[in-house]
C-alpha cells in the first residue's frame, strides 16, 4: 500500500507541476486556456476558479496531464477571441509556453535539493572500507579506514566530502564520464574536516576511473572501483535458523578477527572474504571453504569452524553464511545554510541533467547499455522504498525523476516538448512553419520511438524485479 500510496504521490506532483508551467506561461502571454487536467479519461473531480475560463480536472488514469489551449487548428475560434489562440501567438510566446513545463520540472528539483539541504540529511560518514581487492581502489593505494576529506576530478579544484553518498556520487560522475578522481585522505578515523584541522596529515591518491569505459551505474561498476560502502565493524548480526552461521555456532554481537590466516579489520573486508569462501577450482556442485574464525564475544577470544553455503550469482559461486555482516556505519549530520544550499540544490540539478543527458547520448549509439533505461515499476519500486526510509529520501527520489521528467521532455522527439521547440526552431531560422504533412511523419515517427523506449523500459523492470 505504501508503494501505491508513494507512487502516485509522486506522480500526481510531477505531473501537476509539469503543467502548471505550462499553464502559468499560457496565461502571463494573454493565452485563453480552456481545460487543465492531471490525469487522462473521465473525470472523477472537476472545478472552475471564478472569473476563469479555465475547468480544472482530475482524470481516473493518472499517467499524465494535458493543458488544453484555445487554438485554430482544433477547433473553430470566435473573430473576438483570435488574439487569445495559442497559434496567433508571436514565436517566443509559443516556445516560451512549451518550454515552461519541462523548466518548471527542472525548478521543482532545485527546490527539492534546497529542501533537504537546508533541513539536512543524517548520511554515512565518509571513512572508506577495505577495497575490493585488485580494484582501481586497492591499486591507488588504499587499504581501508581512510577518511576522505576532499575530493576533485583531476586537475580541477579539490571541494570538501561531506558524506559517503556526497563521495559516491563523485565517484559516479567520474566513471561515467572517464574522467580521473583525485581524494585527500587520512588514517585518523576519528580526524574532522580538513578545514577544521589544517595541520593534519593527509595523503593524495588518484583513482583512474578513465580506463573503465563505464556503462552501466550498478554495482559491478562500484566493485571495479573498488569503493563499495563506508567503513563498518565486523560484527555479525542478525543470524537466519539453519543458515550456516547458526550450525557453526555464530551468533549476534561475535566481532570477527580472523578469518582462516587472514586478519579481519572491517565488515566489507568480512563480506568479500565470505564471498571467495569457495573451494578453488569448484564447478557445480560447488562447496564452501572450511575455515577456523576467530571471533570475540563477551570479551572471550573463540575459535569456530566455519562452512559457508555456496550461492551462484551469475557464472560466479560466492559463499554466504545466512546472517547480517557488520553494523550501520558511522553517520553524520550534512546540512547546508540558506545560499549554500540553494546553490548545492542548483548545481545537484545540473549535474543530474547533464549526467542523464549523457547516458542517453551513449544508449544512443551503443556505448552504455539499455538496461539502464527504467519504466513505471521500477519507479513505484523506489518510490515504495525512498518513501519508507523517510520524508527526506523521499523528496531526493522526487527531485531525482523530476529531473529526468524535465530532460526527457526536452529531447528532440516530435510527440514531446522538445519536438515542438525543435519545429518552433525550425520556423525561426526559415521562417516558415512546418507543413502539415511533415508533421504527421514526424508525429509518427516519434511515437514509434517512444513506444520502442517504453518496450525497453518496461522489459527492464519486469527483469530487474522479477528475474
Amino acid at each position: 500500500m505504501l508503494t501505491l500510496l508513494a507512487f502516485v504521490v509522486a506522480l500526481g506532483v510531477l505531473i501537476a507541476v509539469h503543467e502548471y508551467g505550462h499553464y502559468r506561461v499560457a496565461v502571463a502571454c494573454g493565452i485563453k486556456v480552456l481545460k487543465f487536467s492531471i490525469g487522462f479519461g473521465k473525470p472523477v473531480y472537476t472545478w472552475r476558479l471564478k472569473g476563469k475560463p479555465t475547468e480544472f480536472s482530475i482524470g481516473m488514469l493518472p499517467l499524465g496531464g494535458y493543458v488544453k489551449m484555445l487554438d485554430e487548428r482544433e477547433a473553430p475560434v470566435d473573430a473576438g477571441e483570435r488574439h487569445l489562440a495559442f497559434n496567433t501567438q508571436p514565436l517566443k510566446a509559443r516556445a516560451a509556453v512549451v518550454a515552461a513545463g519541462p523548466i518548471a520540472n527542472l525548478l521543482l528539483a532545485i527546490l527539492l535539493y534546497s529542501i533537504v539541504n537546508w533541513s539536512g540529511l543524517q548520511e554515512p560518514k565518509a571513512v572508506l572500507a577495505s577495497p575490493v581487492a585488485g580494484s582501481i581502489a586497492e591499486r591507488a593505494g588504499l587499504r581501508g579506514e581512510e577518511l576522505v576529506q576532499q575530493a576533485g576530478f583531476d586537475g580541477e579544484s579539490l571541494e570538501q566530502v561531506r558524506s559517503f553518498e556526497d563521495l559516491r556520487w563523485r565517484l559516479t560522475q567520474g566513471a561515467l564520464n572517464g574522467r580521473d578522481v583525485r581524494l585527500v585522505v587520512s588514517k585518523d578515523r576519528a580526524a574532522q574536516p580538513l578545514a577544521d584541522a589544517p595541520d593534519q596529515p593527509t595523503t593524495e591518491v588518484l583513482l583512474k576511473l578513465g580506463q573503465l569505459n563505464a556503462s552501466d551505474a550498478d554495482a559491478q561498476l562500484f566493485r571495479k572501483i573498488g569503493i563499495l560502502g563506508p567503513w563498518t565493524k565486523p560484527v555479525i548480526g542478525d543470524v537466519m535458523a539453519g543458515s550456516a552461521a547458526e550450525k557453526s555456532g555464530l551468533r549476534a554481537g561475535d566481532l570477527v578477527r580472523r578469518v582462516g590466516d587472514t586478519p579481519i579489520v572491517d565488515g566489507q573486508q568480512l563480506r568479500e572474504t565470505i564471498r571467495a569462501s569457495v573451494q578453488s577450482g569448484a564447478k557445480p556442485p560447488a562447496i564452501g571453504l572450511a575455515q577456523t574464525w576467530q571471533v570475540v564475544r563477551s570479551g572471550q577470544l573463540l575459535s569456530l569452524p566455519v562452512t559457508p553455503e555456496v550461492r551462484q550469482e551469475g557464472k560466479t559461486f560466492v559463499g554466504r553464511i545466512g546472517a547480517y555482516v557488520g553494523v550501520p556505519p558511522e553517520f553524520v549530520m550534512v546540512r547546508y545554510g540558506p545560499l549554500e544550499g540553494l546553490w548545492q540544490g542548483v548545481v545537484r540539478t545540473w549535474d543530474v541533467s547533464v549526467l542523464t543527458l549523457k547516458m542517453m547520448g551513449k544508449m544512443v549509439i551503443g556505448q552504455a547499455s539499455l538496461k539502464n533505461l527504467s519504466g513505471p515499476l521500477t519507479i513505484a519500486d523506489y518510490a515504495g522504498k525512498s518513501a519508507s526510509l523517510g520524508w527526506s529520501a523521499y523528496l531526493l527520489f522526487l527531485a531525482l525523476i523530476s529531473v529526468s521528467l524535465g530532460v526527457l521532455n526536452l529531447l528532440p522527439l516530435p510527440v514531446l516538448d522538445g519536438g515542438h521547440l525543435m519545429y518552433y526552431l525550425w520556423e525561426a531560422i526559415t521562417g516558415r512553419s512546418v507543413s502539415d504533412a511533415w508533421m504527421g511523419r514526424l508525429q509518427r515517427g516519434g511515437v514509434a520511438v517512444l513506444l520502442c523506449m517504453m518496450s525497453v523500459a518496461l522489459f527492464n523492470d519486469v527483469t530487474r524485479l522479477f528475474g
